[in-house]
Protein backbone atom coordinates (compact mmCIF):
# COMPACT_ATOMS: atom_id res chain seq x y z
CA UNK A 1 0.00 0.00 0.00
CA UNK A 2 2.83 2.35 0.48
CA UNK A 3 4.02 2.25 -3.14
CA UNK A 4 0.77 4.05 -3.50
CA UNK A 5 0.81 6.57 -1.41
CA UNK A 6 4.01 7.92 -1.47
CA UNK A 7 3.40 8.66 -5.18
CA UNK A 8 0.32 10.34 -3.84
CA UNK A 9 1.81 12.37 -1.20
CA UNK A 10 4.68 13.78 -3.65
CA UNK A 11 1.72 14.91 -5.88
CA UNK A 12 -0.13 16.56 -3.64
CA UNK A 13 2.67 18.37 -2.24
CA UNK A 14 4.42 19.21 -5.46
CA UNK A 15 1.31 20.36 -7.59
CA UNK A 16 -0.35 23.46 -7.38
CA UNK A 17 -3.17 22.54 -9.20
CA UNK A 18 -6.59 23.07 -6.76
CA UNK A 19 -8.73 19.99 -8.78
CA UNK A 20 -5.44 17.61 -8.74
CA UNK A 21 -4.98 18.22 -5.04
CA UNK A 22 -8.61 17.05 -4.32
CA UNK A 23 -8.46 14.25 -6.70
CA UNK A 24 -5.24 12.70 -4.97
CA UNK A 25 -6.41 13.58 -1.51
CA UNK A 26 -9.62 11.61 -2.71
CA UNK A 27 -7.87 8.78 -3.94
CA UNK A 28 -5.91 8.41 -0.56
CA UNK A 29 -9.40 8.41 1.62
CA UNK A 30 -10.71 5.71 -0.60
CA UNK A 31 -7.40 3.75 -0.03
CA UNK A 32 -7.40 4.37 3.70
CA UNK A 33 -11.04 3.49 4.07
CA UNK A 34 -10.11 0.23 1.94
CA UNK A 35 -7.34 -0.73 4.21
CA UNK A 36 -9.48 -0.47 7.16
CA UNK A 37 -12.32 -2.62 6.93
CA UNK A 38 -13.20 -4.06 10.03
CA UNK A 39 -13.84 -7.55 9.30
CA UNK A 40 -10.24 -9.09 9.00
CA UNK A 41 -8.54 -12.28 10.25
CA UNK A 42 -5.49 -11.54 12.08
CA UNK A 43 -2.90 -14.27 14.11
CA UNK A 44 -2.28 -14.27 17.23
CA UNK A 45 1.36 -13.40 17.85
CA UNK A 46 3.15 -16.83 18.95
CA UNK A 47 0.15 -18.80 17.96
CA UNK A 48 -0.90 -20.39 14.65
CA UNK A 49 -4.73 -19.80 15.56
CA UNK A 50 -7.00 -17.41 13.67
CA UNK A 51 -9.02 -14.98 15.09
CA UNK A 52 -11.54 -13.48 12.65
CA UNK A 53 -13.47 -9.56 13.57
CA UNK A 54 -16.61 -9.74 12.65
CA UNK A 55 -18.19 -6.40 13.37
CA UNK A 56 -20.64 -4.56 11.31
CA UNK A 57 -19.97 -3.20 8.21
CA UNK A 58 -22.44 -0.90 7.45
CA UNK A 59 -24.93 1.29 9.90
CA UNK A 60 -28.69 1.20 9.93
CA UNK A 61 -30.75 4.36 10.32
CA UNK A 62 -32.46 4.30 13.75
CA UNK A 63 -35.85 5.13 12.77
CA UNK A 64 -35.36 1.55 10.77
CA UNK A 65 -33.95 -0.17 13.51
CA UNK A 66 -37.15 1.24 15.82
CA UNK A 67 -39.42 0.04 13.52
CA UNK A 68 -37.68 -3.77 13.07
CA UNK A 69 -37.66 -4.14 16.73
CA UNK A 70 -41.13 -2.81 17.37
CA UNK A 71 -42.52 -5.99 14.14
CA UNK A 72 -40.15 -8.54 15.71
CA UNK A 73 -41.53 -7.70 19.55
CA UNK A 74 -45.41 -7.78 17.93
CA UNK A 75 -44.61 -11.17 16.65
CA UNK A 76 -42.77 -12.46 19.59
CA UNK A 77 -45.05 -11.52 21.84
CA UNK A 78 -48.62 -12.81 20.25
CA UNK A 79 -47.13 -16.17 19.03
CA UNK A 80 -44.29 -17.01 21.31
CA UNK A 81 -44.33 -14.86 24.19
CA UNK A 82 -47.58 -15.93 25.95
CA UNK A 83 -47.54 -19.47 24.97
CA UNK A 84 -44.72 -21.43 26.85
CA UNK A 85 -41.53 -20.48 25.00
CA UNK A 86 -38.68 -21.06 26.84
CA UNK A 87 -35.46 -20.10 24.78
CA UNK A 88 -33.72 -16.96 23.17
CA UNK A 89 -33.94 -14.70 20.28
CA UNK A 90 -32.68 -12.76 18.19
CA UNK A 91 -33.21 -11.05 15.07
CA UNK A 92 -30.39 -8.59 13.27
CA UNK A 93 -29.58 -6.43 10.10
CA UNK A 94 -26.29 -5.50 8.95
CA UNK A 95 -24.35 -7.95 11.85
CA UNK A 96 -26.39 -5.28 14.59
CA UNK A 97 -29.13 -6.84 16.57
CA UNK A 98 -32.43 -5.01 16.22
CA UNK A 99 -34.48 -7.17 18.65
CA UNK A 100 -33.49 -9.75 21.12
CA UNK A 101 -34.82 -12.09 24.07
CA UNK A 102 -34.41 -14.44 26.62
CA UNK A 103 -37.19 -16.32 28.66
CA UNK A 104 -37.61 -18.75 30.68
CA UNK A 105 -35.25 -20.54 33.04
CA UNK A 106 -32.70 -23.77 31.41
CA UNK A 107 -34.19 -26.01 33.79
CA UNK A 108 -37.57 -25.37 33.81
CA UNK A 109 -37.90 -26.32 37.39
CA UNK A 110 -34.42 -24.46 38.38
CA UNK A 111 -33.89 -20.50 39.22
CA UNK A 112 -31.05 -20.65 35.95
CA UNK A 113 -32.67 -18.18 33.67
CA UNK A 114 -31.81 -18.12 30.32
CA UNK A 115 -29.32 -15.17 29.02
CA UNK A 116 -27.26 -14.59 25.73
CA UNK A 117 -24.90 -17.26 26.87
CA UNK A 118 -27.47 -20.35 27.58
CA UNK A 119 -26.03 -22.85 25.33
CA UNK A 120 -29.37 -24.77 23.43
CA UNK A 121 -29.06 -28.38 21.69
CA UNK A 122 -29.62 -26.77 17.97
CA UNK A 123 -30.42 -30.02 16.65
CA UNK A 124 -30.29 -30.37 12.66
CA UNK A 125 -28.76 -26.51 12.57
CA UNK A 126 -26.09 -28.51 13.16
CA UNK A 127 -25.83 -30.16 9.99
CA UNK A 128 -24.87 -26.19 8.23
CA UNK A 129 -21.59 -26.91 10.59
CA UNK A 130 -20.86 -30.08 9.10
CA UNK A 131 -21.13 -29.45 5.68
CA UNK A 132 -19.23 -26.14 5.56
CA UNK A 133 -16.33 -28.39 7.37
CA UNK A 134 -16.85 -30.99 4.68
CA UNK A 135 -16.07 -27.82 2.00
CA UNK A 136 -13.90 -26.07 4.01
CA UNK A 137 -11.55 -29.32 3.87
CA UNK A 138 -12.46 -29.50 0.01
CA UNK A 139 -10.87 -25.55 -0.61
CA UNK A 140 -7.94 -27.01 1.22
CA UNK A 141 -7.22 -30.14 -0.88
CA UNK A 142 -8.35 -32.54 1.79
CA UNK A 143 -10.61 -34.23 -0.37
CA UNK A 144 -13.34 -33.83 -3.69
CA UNK A 145 -16.82 -33.48 -3.21
CA UNK A 146 -17.84 -35.50 -6.22
CA UNK A 147 -15.72 -38.64 -4.83
CA UNK A 148 -17.63 -41.38 -3.57
CA UNK A 149 -17.51 -42.20 -0.45
CA UNK A 150 -16.14 -45.33 -0.52
CA UNK A 151 -12.63 -44.00 -1.72
CA UNK A 152 -12.15 -42.81 1.56
CA UNK A 153 -13.92 -45.98 3.20
CA UNK A 154 -13.58 -48.61 0.95
CA UNK A 155 -15.70 -51.39 3.15
CA UNK A 156 -18.39 -49.13 2.56
CA UNK A 157 -19.54 -50.96 -0.46
CA UNK A 158 -22.62 -48.78 -1.81
CA UNK A 159 -21.14 -47.61 -5.34
CA UNK A 160 -22.31 -44.16 -6.56
CA UNK A 161 -22.66 -42.59 -3.22
CA UNK A 162 -20.88 -39.53 -3.10
CA UNK A 163 -19.91 -37.25 -1.06
CA UNK A 164 -21.69 -34.68 -2.99
CA UNK A 165 -25.41 -36.70 -2.86
CA UNK A 166 -24.42 -37.01 1.10
CA UNK A 167 -24.44 -33.34 1.28
CA UNK A 168 -27.41 -32.79 -0.31
CA UNK A 169 -29.30 -35.26 0.60
CA UNK A 170 -29.70 -37.56 -1.80
CA UNK A 171 -27.66 -40.76 -1.60
CA UNK A 172 -30.69 -42.99 -1.22
CA UNK A 173 -29.60 -44.06 2.23
CA UNK A 174 -32.60 -44.42 4.84
CA UNK A 175 -32.14 -42.68 7.95
CA UNK A 176 -30.14 -45.23 10.48
CA UNK A 177 -32.48 -43.52 13.44
CA UNK A 178 -34.80 -46.32 12.38
CA UNK A 179 -33.20 -48.98 10.39
CA UNK A 180 -30.65 -49.83 13.45
CA UNK A 181 -33.53 -50.22 15.68
CA UNK A 182 -36.13 -52.13 13.43
CA UNK A 183 -33.08 -54.74 12.39
CA UNK A 184 -33.02 -55.37 15.88
CA UNK A 185 -30.00 -53.03 17.54
CA UNK A 186 -30.39 -53.59 21.49
CA UNK A 187 -31.75 -49.89 22.84
CA UNK A 188 -29.55 -50.44 25.93
CA UNK A 189 -26.14 -49.84 24.07
CA UNK A 190 -25.71 -45.95 23.04
CA UNK A 191 -24.38 -45.88 18.99
CA UNK A 192 -21.52 -44.29 17.96
CA UNK A 193 -21.45 -42.64 14.96
CA UNK A 194 -18.85 -45.78 13.80
CA UNK A 195 -21.86 -48.19 14.62
CA UNK A 196 -23.89 -46.61 11.82
CA UNK A 197 -21.30 -47.23 9.51
CA UNK A 198 -20.26 -50.67 10.38
CA UNK A 199 -24.04 -51.66 10.33
CA UNK A 200 -24.36 -49.99 7.16
CA UNK A 201 -21.73 -52.56 5.81
CA UNK A 202 -22.14 -55.69 7.77
CA UNK A 203 -26.15 -55.51 7.25
CA UNK A 204 -26.24 -54.20 3.76
CA UNK A 205 -28.46 -57.07 2.52
CA UNK A 206 -31.03 -56.22 5.43
CA UNK A 207 -31.64 -52.67 5.32
CA UNK A 208 -34.74 -51.78 3.24
CA UNK A 209 -35.29 -49.04 1.12
CA UNK A 210 -31.87 -48.08 -0.07
CA UNK A 211 -32.25 -45.96 -2.95
CA UNK A 212 -30.41 -45.32 -5.95
CA UNK A 213 -27.90 -42.13 -5.65
CA UNK A 214 -28.44 -38.86 -7.42
CA UNK A 215 -32.00 -39.74 -8.36
CA UNK A 216 -34.79 -37.97 -5.09
CA UNK A 217 -33.93 -35.86 -2.28
CA UNK A 218 -34.65 -38.01 1.03
CA UNK A 219 -34.02 -35.78 3.85
CA UNK A 220 -31.86 -38.29 5.76
CA UNK A 221 -29.65 -38.33 9.02
CA UNK A 222 -27.78 -41.02 7.93
CA UNK A 223 -25.86 -38.74 5.71
CA UNK A 224 -24.71 -36.48 8.18
CA UNK A 225 -23.51 -39.00 10.32
CA UNK A 226 -21.47 -40.41 7.53
CA UNK A 227 -19.91 -36.90 6.89
CA UNK A 228 -19.05 -36.28 10.31
CA UNK A 229 -16.43 -39.60 9.81
CA UNK A 230 -15.21 -38.05 6.75
CA UNK A 231 -14.12 -35.12 8.75
CA UNK A 232 -12.08 -37.24 11.46
CA UNK A 233 -10.53 -39.11 8.61
CA UNK A 234 -9.51 -36.53 6.63
CA UNK A 235 -8.66 -33.66 8.62
CA UNK A 236 -6.83 -36.00 11.50
CA UNK A 237 -9.05 -34.31 14.19
CA UNK A 238 -12.17 -35.62 16.09
CA UNK A 239 -15.40 -33.83 14.56
CA UNK A 240 -15.43 -31.68 17.52
CA UNK A 241 -12.27 -30.91 17.88
CA UNK A 242 -11.74 -29.76 14.02
CA UNK A 243 -15.12 -27.64 14.49
CA UNK A 244 -13.54 -25.53 17.41
CA UNK A 245 -10.45 -25.07 15.89
CA UNK A 246 -11.57 -24.20 12.21
CA UNK A 247 -15.22 -22.09 13.78
CA UNK A 248 -15.81 -21.93 17.10
CA UNK A 249 -12.62 -20.50 18.55
CA UNK A 250 -11.76 -18.35 15.54
CA UNK A 251 -14.91 -16.72 15.77
CA UNK A 252 -15.00 -16.04 19.30
CA UNK A 253 -18.23 -18.52 19.08
CA UNK A 254 -17.72 -19.29 23.18
CA UNK A 255 -20.97 -20.91 24.28
CA UNK A 256 -20.71 -23.35 21.09
CA UNK A 257 -19.48 -26.63 21.32
CA UNK A 258 -20.12 -30.21 20.01
CA UNK A 259 -21.81 -32.31 22.87
CA UNK A 260 -20.22 -35.88 24.10
CA UNK A 261 -21.30 -38.52 26.89
CA UNK A 262 -19.20 -36.28 29.51
CA UNK A 263 -21.03 -33.23 29.07
CA UNK A 264 -23.83 -35.06 30.28
CA UNK A 265 -25.27 -33.40 32.94
CA UNK A 266 -23.91 -30.10 32.13
CA UNK A 267 -25.72 -29.30 29.40
CA UNK A 268 -29.60 -27.92 29.71
CA UNK A 269 -31.88 -30.79 28.96
CA UNK A 270 -35.05 -30.66 26.98
CA UNK A 271 -38.79 -31.05 27.38
CA UNK A 272 -42.15 -31.74 25.96
CA UNK A 273 -44.36 -29.04 25.39
CA UNK A 274 -46.21 -29.88 28.87
CA UNK A 275 -43.21 -29.16 30.53
CA UNK A 276 -41.95 -32.78 30.89
CA UNK A 277 -38.49 -33.64 31.10
CA UNK A 278 -37.33 -35.62 27.82
CA UNK A 279 -34.48 -37.95 29.30
CA UNK A 280 -31.35 -39.12 26.28
CA UNK A 281 -31.88 -42.39 25.02
CA UNK A 282 -29.56 -44.50 22.84
CA UNK A 283 -29.64 -42.24 19.85
CA UNK A 284 -28.12 -39.23 21.52
CA UNK A 285 -24.50 -39.60 20.97
CA UNK A 286 -24.24 -39.81 17.16
CA UNK A 287 -23.34 -36.63 15.96
CA UNK A 288 -23.10 -34.36 12.32
CA UNK A 289 -26.49 -34.81 11.86
CA UNK A 290 -26.91 -33.00 15.62
CA UNK A 291 -25.48 -32.41 19.08
CA UNK A 292 -23.68 -29.10 18.19
CA UNK A 293 -25.02 -26.87 21.15
CA UNK A 294 -24.66 -22.90 20.72
CA UNK A 295 -26.53 -19.44 21.20
CA UNK A 296 -28.29 -17.03 19.52
CA UNK A 297 -25.25 -14.09 19.62
CA UNK A 298 -22.65 -16.91 18.51
CA UNK A 299 -24.83 -18.21 15.63
CA UNK A 300 -25.08 -14.55 14.60
CA UNK A 301 -21.57 -14.47 14.50
CA UNK A 302 -21.44 -17.63 12.10
CA UNK A 303 -23.85 -16.00 9.82
CA UNK A 304 -21.74 -12.98 9.63
CA UNK A 305 -18.40 -15.03 9.44
CA UNK A 306 -20.27 -17.06 6.19
CA UNK A 307 -21.08 -13.59 4.66
CA UNK A 308 -17.99 -11.51 4.96
CA UNK A 309 -15.98 -13.68 3.05
CA UNK A 310 -13.10 -14.41 5.04
CA UNK A 311 -13.81 -18.01 5.60
CA UNK A 312 -14.67 -19.25 2.13
CA UNK A 313 -14.21 -18.86 -1.62
CA UNK A 314 -17.11 -17.52 -3.52
CA UNK A 315 -17.01 -20.59 -5.44
CA UNK A 316 -17.49 -22.69 -2.62
CA UNK A 317 -20.50 -20.56 -0.88
CA UNK A 318 -21.35 -20.58 -4.20
CA UNK A 319 -22.44 -24.22 -4.24
CA UNK A 320 -23.63 -24.36 -1.00
CA UNK A 321 -26.35 -22.11 -1.66
CA UNK A 322 -27.06 -24.07 -5.23
CA UNK A 323 -30.41 -26.02 -5.16
CA UNK A 324 -29.74 -29.38 -6.19
CA UNK A 325 -33.27 -30.81 -5.62
CA UNK A 326 -35.30 -29.64 -8.78
CA UNK A 327 -36.83 -32.70 -9.58
CA UNK A 328 -40.33 -30.84 -7.82
CA UNK A 329 -41.92 -28.00 -8.70
CA UNK A 330 -42.06 -25.69 -5.72
CA UNK A 331 -40.35 -22.82 -3.84
CA UNK A 332 -38.52 -24.78 -1.53
CA UNK A 333 -35.29 -26.86 -2.16
CA UNK A 334 -32.15 -27.55 -0.53
CA UNK A 335 -28.19 -27.00 -0.93
CA UNK A 336 -25.24 -28.32 1.14
CA UNK A 337 -25.99 -28.62 3.82
CA UNK A 338 -28.69 -25.51 3.76
CA UNK A 339 -32.50 -25.43 3.11
CA UNK A 340 -33.46 -22.33 1.06
CA UNK A 341 -36.43 -20.80 -0.43
CA UNK A 342 -36.72 -20.02 -3.83
CA UNK A 343 -39.44 -17.55 -4.46
CA UNK A 344 -40.70 -16.28 -7.87
CA UNK A 345 -39.49 -12.50 -6.96
CA UNK A 346 -35.83 -13.43 -7.47
CA UNK A 347 -35.40 -13.37 -3.56
CA UNK A 348 -34.04 -16.70 -1.87
CA UNK A 349 -34.17 -17.37 1.58
CA UNK A 350 -31.59 -19.67 3.01
CA UNK A 351 -31.87 -21.44 6.61
CA UNK A 352 -32.21 -24.39 8.96
CA UNK A 353 -34.87 -25.55 11.33
CA UNK A 354 -33.48 -28.06 14.25
CA UNK A 355 -35.40 -30.64 16.18
CA UNK A 356 -34.70 -32.88 18.26
CA UNK A 357 -36.71 -34.37 21.60
CA UNK A 358 -37.86 -30.95 22.83
CA UNK A 359 -35.22 -29.33 21.34
CA UNK A 360 -36.52 -26.32 18.27
CA UNK A 361 -34.33 -24.06 16.67
CA UNK A 362 -34.71 -21.66 13.24
CA UNK A 363 -31.76 -20.45 11.84
CA UNK A 364 -32.64 -18.15 8.98
CA UNK A 365 -30.50 -15.99 6.75
CA UNK A 366 -31.50 -13.29 4.10
CA UNK A 367 -28.02 -12.68 2.38
CA UNK A 368 -29.37 -10.42 0.16
CA UNK A 369 -31.02 -8.33 2.75
CA UNK A 370 -28.16 -8.94 5.23
CA UNK A 371 -30.70 -10.17 8.23
CA UNK A 372 -30.68 -12.91 10.25
CA UNK A 373 -33.38 -14.33 12.60
CA UNK A 374 -32.54 -16.86 14.73
CA UNK A 375 -34.54 -18.52 17.99
CA UNK A 376 -33.48 -21.42 20.08
CA UNK A 377 -35.28 -23.31 23.10
CA UNK A 378 -35.33 -26.32 24.28
CA UNK A 379 -39.33 -26.77 25.34
CA UNK A 380 -41.11 -27.85 22.17
CA UNK A 381 -42.85 -25.26 20.68
CA UNK A 382 -43.77 -25.01 17.31
CA UNK A 383 -44.61 -21.65 17.09
CA UNK A 384 -40.42 -21.38 16.75
CA UNK A 385 -40.78 -22.49 13.11
CA UNK A 386 -43.31 -19.58 12.13
CA UNK A 387 -40.73 -17.54 12.31
CA UNK A 388 -40.17 -17.09 8.65
CA UNK A 389 -42.66 -14.56 8.93
CA UNK A 390 -40.71 -12.32 10.21
CA UNK A 391 -38.65 -12.48 6.92
CA UNK A 392 -40.91 -9.77 4.99
CA UNK A 393 -39.94 -7.10 7.47
CA UNK A 394 -36.66 -6.81 5.35
CA UNK A 395 -38.50 -7.61 1.41
CA UNK A 396 -40.88 -9.74 -0.12
CA UNK A 397 -40.00 -13.19 1.28
CA UNK A 398 -43.15 -14.97 3.04
CA UNK A 399 -46.29 -15.66 1.51
CA UNK A 400 -49.57 -16.76 3.89
CA UNK A 401 -49.62 -20.14 1.71
CA UNK A 402 -46.16 -21.28 3.00
CA UNK A 403 -46.24 -23.89 5.78
CA UNK A 404 -43.80 -24.61 8.46
CA UNK A 405 -41.27 -26.72 7.89
CA UNK A 406 -39.94 -28.49 10.83
CA UNK A 407 -37.19 -31.25 10.82
CA UNK A 408 -38.17 -34.83 9.36
CA UNK A 409 -37.38 -36.49 13.02
CA UNK A 410 -39.48 -34.99 15.15
CA UNK A 411 -38.99 -37.53 17.94
CA UNK A 412 -36.67 -40.08 19.56
CA UNK A 413 -38.88 -41.14 21.98
CA UNK A 414 -40.68 -44.72 21.38
CA UNK A 415 -41.96 -45.01 18.05
CA UNK A 416 -45.71 -45.21 18.29
CA UNK A 417 -48.38 -46.79 15.51
CA UNK A 418 -50.09 -44.23 13.94
CA UNK A 419 -53.37 -43.61 15.57
CA UNK A 420 -56.75 -44.45 13.33
CA UNK A 421 -59.33 -42.08 13.63
CA UNK A 422 -62.75 -43.13 13.76
CA UNK A 423 -64.86 -42.42 10.37
CA UNK A 424 -66.68 -38.96 10.93
CA UNK A 425 -70.15 -40.22 11.30
CA UNK A 426 -72.99 -37.25 9.77
CA UNK A 427 -76.08 -36.74 11.40
CA UNK A 428 -77.79 -38.63 8.08
CA UNK A 429 -75.95 -41.63 8.51
CA UNK A 430 -76.68 -41.71 12.35
CA UNK A 431 -80.68 -41.94 11.37
CA UNK A 432 -79.45 -44.53 8.31
CA UNK A 433 -77.88 -46.49 11.26
CA UNK A 434 -80.81 -46.35 14.03
CA UNK A 435 -83.08 -46.87 10.61
CA UNK A 436 -81.33 -50.75 10.40
CA UNK A 437 -81.46 -51.51 13.99
CA UNK A 438 -85.16 -51.05 13.96
CA UNK A 439 -86.14 -53.08 11.27
CA UNK A 440 -83.64 -55.62 13.02
CA UNK A 441 -85.40 -55.43 16.23
CA UNK A 442 -88.97 -55.70 14.66
CA UNK A 443 -88.03 -58.90 12.36
CA UNK A 444 -86.31 -60.59 15.87
CA UNK A 445 -89.48 -59.66 17.20
CA UNK A 446 -91.47 -61.51 14.81
CA UNK A 447 -89.58 -64.46 14.58
CA UNK A 448 -89.96 -64.73 18.57
CA UNK A 449 -93.98 -64.76 18.35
Amino acid sequence: MSRVFCPLLNIVASHSCTAYRYAAIIILIVFASCNSNPQSKTQKPGTSALQYDLRPLRPIAAADSTRWHNEAARWYDSVLGSRGFNGGMLVAKNGHIVFEVYKGTAHLDGADPVTDSTSFHIASVSKTFTAMAVLKLAEAGKLNIDDELNKYFPTFDYPGITIRNLLSHRSGLPNYIYFMEDLGWDKKTIITNQDVLDFLITRKAEIPNIGRPGVNFTYCNTNYALLALLIEKTSGKKYGEYLSETFFKPLQMKHTFVYSRTDSGKVVPSYDYLGRLIPDNFLDVVYGDKNVYSTPRDLLAWDQALSSGLLFNANTLEQAYTPYSNEKPGVRNYGLGWRMNIYPTGKKMIYHNGWWHGNNAAFIRLTEDSATIILLGNKYNRGIYHANVLSNMFGNYFTQREEEEPETVKSTEVRKKPRVRPAKITKRAKIRTAAKKEVVKKKSTRKKR
